[in-house]
């Protein structure tokens, strides 16, 4: 269903998966610190099978992946320090995506996973025209929303050491404190 292709400027190695219909409302999903191994592949292609264009970049410059915490975390610490390069990333494919013939949507949803759903705060903020929704699954981030249009929807485990409750809640009062729609 899917297929690799690269996202220019940047050059990144992205999947797109689209629905049988060949068009669809647009979703970017963005991987968590493991890179872009094939869970979040998947994610897309079950996104097109509900007749969603998805995108999911690989937001490491070399396309790293790991399944060892330890290698994550040295990901994480490489990507954190060039903040700006994994922001012309995301920037570069939610750009990307859009334009892309088969999206029929003016606006996309972001799903972003842990680090990735760091950026799908960051992309609703940086972005707000281009931003209807964003979902994340356990992963936070602050930032000012007032300008944002999307509505959030978070999914977080009750215990959780990465995500502590304290910081789900301030975040959540935050994007509500903006008049945003807020579910977590």
């Amino acid at each position: 269903m899917g297929e690799w292709l690269q996202v220019e400027p940047t050059g990144n190695r992205a999947w797109l998966a689209t629905p049988e219909s060949e068009a669809g409302p647009g979703v970017l999903v963005l991987h968590a610190w493991w890179g872009l191994t094939p869970v979040f592949t998947d994610v897309c292609d079950r996104l097109a099978a509900e007749g969603f264009v998805a995108l999911a970049p690989g937001l490491y410059p070399d396309g790293a992946t790991t399944d060892s915490i330890a290698e994550a975390e040295k990901l994480v610490d490489a990507h954190d320090r060039t903040r700006e390069t994994g922001e012309g990333i995301i920037l570069a494919s939610e750009y990307h995506l859009r334009q892309l013939p088969a999206v029929t949507s003016d606006q996309i949803g972001v799903v972003g996973f842990s680090m990735g759903a760091w950026w799908a705060l960051r992309l609703s903020q940086l972005r707000p025209d281009h931003v209807g929704a964003a979902v994340t699954f356990y992963g936070t981030g602050g930032g000012d929303f007032s300008a944002a249009q999307a509505a959030y929807q978070g999914h977080f485990a009750e215990q959780d050491d990465f995500e502590p409750l304290e910081e789900v809640r301030a975040l959540e009062e935050s994007i509500r404190a903006a008049g945003r729609e807020v579910e977590f």
